[in-house]
């Protein structure tokens, strides 16, 4: 029998797992909760699921639940020895001891088999804080010291990284990933052995690698995964698309490997462009489109035709509009839909006009506003809020990462309470305005020109967007074109 390895620790289970595991146990079948459930739980973290792990085949799983109560869900796609089990309300997966053989493919094993024991399951699982089970009394069994590595935020496989990566190229990105959601510190060894594997990148899907992305760009230390990415030359590399029954290779974001070590004007930036880039998206609330925007709003700091120096001090003039041309080029080809991609453009584009208006009081905001509002981009004024709220957050978090003591962002505070305040008045569409229900038959076939009217009076600060004053203006616009319309 496989040495457990079994702990003093224990950790609390919820009642229907502990009861569905000692179900499974009566019935003469190891049984264990297993993977992050466990990893969380030590961490003090809710966990999002909880895995099962027993030697019962799927036939005996279905056998012995069923006649406990619970409901097995016939498993769809590939789950080789997996059963989607409800048990208690509560949904379950519940996975016979597997090993797996890998192959050509870069991310699913060639061949899964049924393991006769708890060390092969856990054998062949990515990181040591991932392959820990905890039985129905919540003993926990730690063969590759996941507990130990825990504790001291240390990220590490089990056994030989090289072999872990080659047999799946999305382990990858899943060590940055984890770097990101538990704030690890990958081992040398790991970051080591990365560069080995990045031949058999080239063979993940665009779908996996941006949901690994996804997952790191808004977990709590971003910061950390995102410097692994690069600085192990991972972002360098090319994933794999599909268009029209056909593959085609994905740079995943070559853009960003000239950030390290691209000096900044120390006048302003303690830091280089790439910590500057950490720290900004680091202090950006996790929010998709915000830390992608946080990510690229100077991504062409450095670049050759950006780049220059002037009285002896680096500049880059139009790196605003350059990194919104490479944040458009990017969310692009990762086939982001056009709303998504529009909004991380328009935050990078817009974070160095939004920091002018900050520093020059005497500049009007109220007619770069209204230009936004009257732009297209915008198809509601909650719309707009909203896009200028992310603006301001970007760039409180842009002030941050300069890393100065100077580097105060009361400015920028006060400057956002102004623009809601400002928003307030600035309807983005006719449907924005507080018209009288009455309007459009008092308007009748002139209803459209008349809103319009109204919508740019409303926003160049001429009208209040109030029921009475938009009728009272209604009714002065259609007396001024009463004589028009009938000749």
């Amino acid at each position: 029998m496989f040495d457990r390895r079994c702990t003093s620790s224990r950790i609390p289970l919820p009642e229907a797992v502990r009861d569905l595991l000692r179900v499974l146990a009566a019935a003469g079948y190891e049984a264990y909760a297993v993977g992050g459930c466990v990893r969380d739980t030590l961490l003090g973290r809710a966990p999002h699921d909880w895995d099962i792990t027993t030697a019962a085949r799927p036939e005996d799983i279905a056998r012995v639940l069923t006649a406990a109560g619970a409901t097995v869900i016939p498993p769809v796609g590939e789950t080789f020895a997996v059963s989607p089990v409800r048990w208690q309300g509560e949904i379950y997966e519940v996975a016979t001891f597997r090993g797996e053989v890998y192959g050509a493919d870069s991310h699913r094993p060639a061949a899964v088999y049924y393991a006769d024991s708890l060390g092969e399951d856990l054998a062949r699982r990515d990181f040591t804080v991932n392959a820990m089970a905890a039985d129905a009394d919540g003993r926990i069994y730690d063969p590759y010291d996941g507990r130990r590595d825990l504790k001291r935020r240390r990220l590490a496989t089990v056994g030989s990284p090289a072999e872990r990566f080659r047999e799946d190229a999305l382990r990858l990105f899943r060590a940055c990933r984890f770097a990101a959601q538990l704030d690890m510190r990958p081992t040398r060894e790991l970051c080591a052995a990365m560069p080995d594997a990045f031949d058999r990148v080239r063979g993940l899907s665009l779908m996996r690698v941006k949901q690994e992305t996804e997952r790191l760009l808004l977990a709590g230390a971003a910061a950390r995964g995102l410097d692994l990415l690069v600085r192990s030359g991972l972002a360098a590399c090319s994933c794999r698309g599909r268009r029209d029954g056909a593959d085609y290779a994905v740079p995943i974001l070559p853009e960003l490997t000239h950030l390290p070590d691209t000096p900044q004007n120390p006048a302003f930036h303690a830091y280089d462009a790439w910590m500057h880039t950490l720290v900004t998206v680091q202090h950006t609330p996790a929010t998709l489109a915000g830390r992608w925007a946080a990510l690229f709003h100077d991504a062409a700091k450095g670049l050759p035709d950006i780049r220059a120096v002037r009285h002896g001090k680096f500049t880059d003039y139009g790196h605003d509009v350059r990194g919104a041309q490479l944040a458009r080029e990017v969310l692009t080809r990762w086939g982001y839909p056009p709303a998504t991609v529009q909004r991380v453009v328009f935050l990078v584009a817009m974070h160095m006009r939004y920091h002018y208006f900050v520093r020059h009081e005497a500049a009007d905001a109220r007619k770069w506003l209204r230009k936004l509002a009257r732009s297209g981009q915008f198809r509601t004024t909650e719309e707009l809020g909203e896009a200028m709220r992310e603006l301001g957050e970007l760039c409180v978090a842009d002030v941050i990462g300069c890393g100065r003591p100077h580097s105060h962002t009361d400015g920028h505070t006060a400057f956002a309470a102004y623009i809601e305040a400002l928003l307030a008045s600035m309807p983005v569409h006719t449907r924005d305005l507080h018209y009288p229900a009455t309007l459009p038959r008092q308007a009748g076939a002139q209803t459209g020109a008349v809103l319009r009217s109204l919508l740019q009076r409303v926003q160049d600060g001429t009208l209040a967007n109030t029921p009475a004053a938009l009728a009272t203006a209604a009714a002065r616009y259609l007396a001024r074109h009463a004589g028009k319309e009938e000749s």
